[in-house]
């Protein structure tokens, strides 16, 4: 059968990355050889903003990726990143003043020039109370809600500022009480169902139930997406591990998360929340300004090196690049940096601390344990694993071992979506008894296993079937 892992990769195993790239398509990389050019830098997810563009470039984008991917022999992830309720304000002209103590009035749509009333962009007025904090600007000006009547929300500002159209407002204390999916959402995930998408990622997460909504949605229109979790509310942040284990994956979203909770919590939030993702085995993604001055400028800081091998030191599956590759003056630039860190980072990391192992053991955690522990005594230069669905291979993944995890399943949908998964290289091959034994030898006569090498297989006796991972082998090729 033909797909995406016809080619065998032109790279050495130990350069294969652990910690994977997510770039952004947008303006600045809307085209077929700009999207070659991010998955040949190092990019193994593209993600798609949901909050701008049209369905008719979404197409054109979608084409592209898999003409990109499949040129390259290498399977790539396309997230659909949804909107989420838009709570910005509106538009007016020129820009509001504001100043400490004064009172501002908002309105959903508000005309501000006839009225006074500042627009918002969202009807905030049926879900905030009086008391709670309204941060506006990137929380620039800070607010506390004093009245709600009349469909307008009555504030005073603690500090002044100004204000600009379009700005993102936070409501760190209010509960939305489930209510995250816009209908824009609902719309965008019904398109989404009929397209070649692998996971769909959904804004502003609250709570655990957000989670299973979103997965009812999908399951009735069809889709086989899988569901990442977006943490960038202070709300989200007081069920990690529940929306950890409802979700198949976990965004540190920084942006919005560092304005409803305080700035210096963030990096501990994104520590808790990359080993929680290793305790349940679910993936994690680090996003938001990792390399932000080279949207403008050729070269990151020091500090963004920094943040990026941290973030590698951690055991995060993925980084991500947003604005530097979607509206960025050096797109490619910024995914070629990103992969050079990732890859020095690697290099010199310190082994991860072993998952703990308390009680009962699931089969799977059961299995994945013992495959670890023997690939470490026998020294295995790589982990070959049959997954039907993709959880074998999270959880040997979630074990972070140095070895890389050659994944070989029989759906491209599968290898997508272990494309963003740390240390997993996935091939597909129909569904077969020996199917990872195959595998092997296919690679030894593409060199990239070498004669002598020590190789450690986990199959099964039931090819096809979630589940049967039973048997475990050990290959001096």
């Amino acid at each position: 059968m033909s797909s995406v892992t016809d080619k065998a990769p032109a790279v050495p195993l130990r350069a294969f990355k652990h910690t994977k790239i997510i770039a952004t398509v947008g303006p600045a990389t809307d085209s077929l050889e700009s999207i070659e050019q991010l998955i040949k830098a190092g990019a193994n997810g593209l993600r798609l903003n949901f909050s701008h563009g049209t369905n008719e470039e979404r197409d054109k984008q979608i084409k592209w990726i898999r003409k990109a991917a499949r040129s390259q022999g290498k399977p790539v992830a396309i997230i659909q990143d949804l909107q989420g309720p838009k709570i910005r304000l509106g538009d007016f002209e020129g820009v509001i003043t504001v100043a400490e103590g004064q009172n501002l009035i908002f309105g959903y749509k508000a005309d501000y020039e006839r009225s006074g009333v500042i627009p918002t962009q969202y009807d905030l007025s049926k879900k905030v109370k009086r008391g709670e904090r309204l941060y506006l600007f990137d929380g620039k000006i800070q607010a506390s809600i004093t009245s709600v009547k009349d469909s307008l929300i009555h504030a005073r500002a603690a500090n002044e500022g100004i204000l600009i159209k379009r700005k993102a407002m936070n409501v760190p204390d209010t509960d939305f009480g489930g209510d995250i999916i816009t209908a824009k959402d609902k719309r965008d995930m019904a398109y989404g169902s009929t397209q070649d998408i692998d996971y769909v990622a959904l804004s502003f997460v609250q709570k655990p139930d957000d989670i299973v909504q979103l997965r009812k949605m999908l399951h009735n229109l069809g889709s086989t997406a899988k569901i990442i979790a977006k943490i960038e509310t202070q709300e989200a942040t007081r069920y990690l591990e529940e929306i950890v284990m409802e979700a198949d994956v976990i965004m540190v979203a920084r942006g919005d998360l560092a304005v409803e909770v305080p700035a210096e919590s963030v990096p501990i939030i994104q520590r808790q929340i990359i080993e929680l993702g290793m305790k349940h085995a679910k993936p994690t993604i680090v996003a938001t300004q990792m390399l932000a001055s080279m949207v403008d400028m050729p070269e990151p800081t020091r500090a963004e090196v920094s943040d990026v091998s941290t973030a590698v030191f951690l055991g995060a599956d993925s980084v991500m690049l947003s604005e530097e590759t979607a509206m960025g003056k050096y797109p490619i630039e910024a995914v070629k940096t990103m992969k050079r860190i990732v890859h020095y980072a690697q290099l010199h990391a310190t082994p991860l601390p072993r998952i703990k192992e308390e009680g009962h053991l699931s089969k799977g955690r059961a299995i994945s344990s013992s495959i670890i522990r023997l690939a470490k005594a026998v020294e295995a230069v790589a982990i070959v694993a049959e997954t039907k669905s993709g959880a074998t291979a999270l959880e040997i993944s979630a074990y972070r071992i140095r070895a890389p995890l050659i994944a070989v399943t029989s759906t491209d949908r599968v290898a997508q979506q272990m494309a963003i998964v740390y240390g997993v290289k996935s091939y597909v091959r129909p569904d077969e008894k020996m199917q990872a034994t195959k595998l092997t030898n296919w690679l030894h006569r593409n060199k990239v296993l070498a004669l002598g090498d020590v190789v450690v297989t986990a199959s099964g006796q039931h090819p096809g079937v979630v589940g049967t991972t039973d048997t475990i082998k050990v290959r001096i090729l």
